[in-house]
């Protein structure tokens, strides 16, 4: 614990050290290298190799998070730069995050070792040496300035693949979620103008009924059923007037 506490505060004093050194410039260009990063690169924001671990992520936020904080760096884009750090950090801290970018940086390694060992087979100096060496010689390529910059483009190029197909993804499920919704938008309507076809019906019953009790009352189909007294008929076909049956004892 004692021994935790001194390392802090020696590293302390060696960031007061160094922010006192720190000019303007140095500080204005440091906002400029962040805002100039690749943005689906969080080790590029915090000038990290891809092997730094979280302690090594965690120190070097604290020290560059310093250098351009908005309070001590006059920069007009400064906090833009402060809330880029922050955000490299807060997803090199996340395993899931950290394992997704380093799964893509194994497999630019891969490609790059696959295209390099073309060159060697035709290359049949380089051949023999890589096979006298075991694997050294391929170890030192690796670690050299040229591979790392070619690591970098081509992390940035998977990277944005990726980035890409994750976007069309996203794009095809809105367009199928769109088209749900719109599905389910026009079925609620449908079978809400049928359930207001249903209570209109239902509400002028009582006038339909009403009616229909009207129609068998005074229709003609009451008309048609009444009794009606036989027509009389004359004793004289002659006469224009009828003459009533005279009743007789």
């Amino acid at each position: 614990m004692g021994e935790a506490s001194s390392t802090t505060a020696y590293d302390d004093m060696l960031l007061k050290s160094f922010f006192a050194e720190v000019s303007e410039v140095e500080r204005d260009n440091e906002v400029t290298r962040i805002l100039s990063c690749f943005k689906l690169n969080p080790f590029e924001y915090l000038n990290l190799p891809f092997e730094a671990s979280p302690e090594d992520i965690k120190k070097q936020y604290r020290k560059l998070s310093l250098l351009v904080h908005p309070d001590k760096c006059k920069h007009p884009q400064a906090k833009e730069a402060f809330g880029a750090l922050a955000k490299a950090q807060q997803l090199l801290l996340e395993e899931q995050e950290r394992d997704y970018v380093l799964t893509q940086v194994n497999a630019a390694k891969e490609e790059l070792r696959a295209k390099r060992k073309k060159q060697l087979r035709k290359d049949t100096a380089s051949k023999i040496k890589s096979l006298v060496d075991e694997g050294k010689y391929d170890q030192q390529y690796e670690q050299s300035e040229e591979f790392q910059r070619e690591l970098k483009l081509k992390v940035r190029e998977i990277l944005t693949d990726q980035e890409w197909r994750r976007r069309k993804m996203q794009m095809r499920i809105s367009e199928e979620e769109g088209r749900l919704k719109k599905d389910e938008e026009e079925q609620k309507e449908m079978w809400k103008r049928k359930r207001e076809h249903e209570e209109q019906w239902e509400g002028t019953r009582e006038k339909r009924v009403s009616s229909w009790r009207d129609f068998m009352k005074t229709g003609k189909k009451g008309k048609k059923g009444e009794i009606r007294p036989p027509k009389l008929k004359t004793e004289d076909p002659n006469k224009s007037y009828v003459q009533r049956p005279v009743k007789r004892g």
